[in-house]
């Protein structure tokens, strides 16, 4: 299949949407690496013309050390000559119609020549506005399907979701597409309509009422997170997304669709060198406040699994699965991509592992003493985490309170500086807690059809797109390759 992938490649020209993102930028470097004789790249970035989407192309992507083999490869020139004839950075949004293409004979260029289409935009933010999250993770796929339908030579759509659009579900998580109007906790109908409507109806009493931005902002991010968890998902993001999924399955008429679910992405494990990794990913916010020596406690069930799986792996399966679905009219399947049901890892294996790196190689203090890091105390409940912050830190801020009122001339900036830090601990932990207190286990049955499909057709080059769970050792590539690799990358910036 190996070949098969590279051949499939070859004169092809494709749109990747939501670029410069993680997992965006992963997919186009190993386009470019592997198979140089693809024939178009059309990048979509926010730009405010297609000049600035080059410079923001080359500053945050092409400048990166992600490409920093084919550099080495190609030299810097012949670098810059190469991306110069296949790629196209566009500016761009998909959340309004024809992507935000104005140049029209661009656009017509754009649906004469497209094969396949990679929809990787998306806000990720948990509480997300829900105006904004509507507008991008629901409606922009939609935007993005009605282009790809408008393609000529359109083999493919192509769209990244996300694994956790289950929402707290336990249990074997299936391989399933959404049905429209689906809920999660199977109370009435999901109407995305009358979300919209709610919406602007939102709006419009907010600016009746003369709020701020920021007040405007705040209330859309509550208005998102009462609305995902009405219909039974914890939070804006993954309930926009949902109704993303929805949309694409009740409109995509004959065009195939993949929907591609991938679980926790982490660094690279092997491609184009092991240990990339740009920001900090879901559990990798964790594992830093953890060697920072600021995580003296935490909310986590121990025995919980957490679903990780490298940037790579999940490129890999994108371009095995473009490659077996592409022109089979009608087709929509949903592959999980991640590790939990053939290779899981708990979270107190990873607590132990990264114990056991900072340990060995603590990272160094302001003032340039090793930090020491000790185990900590992990509750596995909501209660007992409330329980923990009420005597370590509320009663004892309601004393500085109490001295703030007796002494109303004492500086208060302490308390209000203390309360601000808790009130936003405590916010943090309700968003998270779904994913370090989460039960499911995500069946992949259908990514081990395309494993084994792929192994089938060419066994000589079985490695060039693995997307196996099995073939990592957690231990070797947490304390070898993702944490050293969150050192270099995201702390030594």
């Amino acid at each position: 299949m190996e070949s098969n992938c590279i051949q499939f490649l070859q004169n092809k020209t494709i749109l990747v949407t939501g670029v410069p993102g993680f997992l965006a930028k992963v997919f186009v470097e190993k386009i470019l690496r592997i198979q140089p004789n693809v024939k178009k790249l059309f990048l979509l970035l926010r730009a405010a013309d297609n000049e600035s989407a080059m410079q923001r192309f080359q500053s945050e992507v092409l400048e990166k050390d992600l490409f920093r083999v084919l550099r080495n490869a190609l030299g810097d020139e012949n670098l810059k000559a190469f991306v110069s004839e296949k790629v196209v950075p566009i500016s761009g949004d998909i959340s309004v119609d024809n992507l935000g293409v104005k140049d029209s004979d661009l656009l017509q260029h754009m649906l004469n020549e497209i094969d396949i289409i990679v929809n990787v935009a998306a806000t990720t933010n948990f509480d997300e506005r829900y105006d904004v999250g509507l507008s991008i993770n629901t409606f922009g796929p939609l935007n993005v399907l009605n282009f790809a339908k408008k393609c000529v030579k359109g083999q493919l759509l192509l769209h990244v979701s996300t694994a956790y659009v289950c929402g707290e579900k336990s249990g074997i998580l299936q391989e399933k597409a959404f049905h429209m109007g689906e809920t999660l906790n199977g109370h009435g109908k999901l109407v995305i309509e009358t979300e919209m409507a709610l919406i602007k109806q939102k709006l419009k009493e907010l600016q009746k009422q003369d709020c701020s931005e920021e007040e405007i902002s705040q209330s859309m991010k509550d208005l998102g997170m009462s609305r995902a968890k009405l219909h039974g998902w914890p939070n804006t993001y993954v309930f926009t997304k949902s109704m993303g999924e929805m949309l694409l399955g009740s409109h995509r008429e004959n065009l195939p669709i993949l929907i591609i679910r991938p679980t926790m992405i982490t660094s690279t494990i092997s491609e184009p060198f092991p240990g990339w990794i740009e920001g900090l990913r879901t559990i990798d916010s964790v594992i830093v406040a953890y060697g920072k020596g600021r995580l003296k406690c935490f909310l986590a069930d121990p025995n919980s699994v957490l679903d990780l799986i490298p940037v790579d792996m999940v490129a890999n399966a994108m371009v095995t699965a473009a490659a077996i679905h592409a022109g089979k009219l009608g087709s929509q399947t949903v592959y999980h991509v991640g590790s939990s049901c053939k290779n899981p890892i708990t979270f107190e294996q990873i607590h132990d592992l990264a114990a056991r790196y900072f340990t060995k190689s603590p990272l160094v203090g302001r003032d340039g003493s090793p930090i020491i890091v000790s185990k900590g105390t992990i509750l596995s409940t909501m209660a007992q985490f409330s329980f923990y912050m009420t005597l370590r830190y509320k009663l004892p801020l309601q004393m500085l309170r109490l001295i703030y009122v007796i002494y109303p001339w004492w500086d208060g900036n302490k308390y209000k500086d203390i309360d601000r830090k808790i009130k936003l601990a405590m916010r943090l932990v309700d968003l998270y807690r779904p994913y370090v207190l989460f039960k499911g286990i995500f069946d992949d049955t259908n990514t081990e059809i395309l494993r084994l499909k792929r192994k089938e057709i060419n066994k000589e080059m079985y490695g060039l797109f693995e997307f196996d769970p099995k073939s990592i050792d957690w231990d070797n590539y947490m304390t070898a390759i993702h944490i050293p690799g969150l050192v270099t990358y995201v702390l030594k910036k």
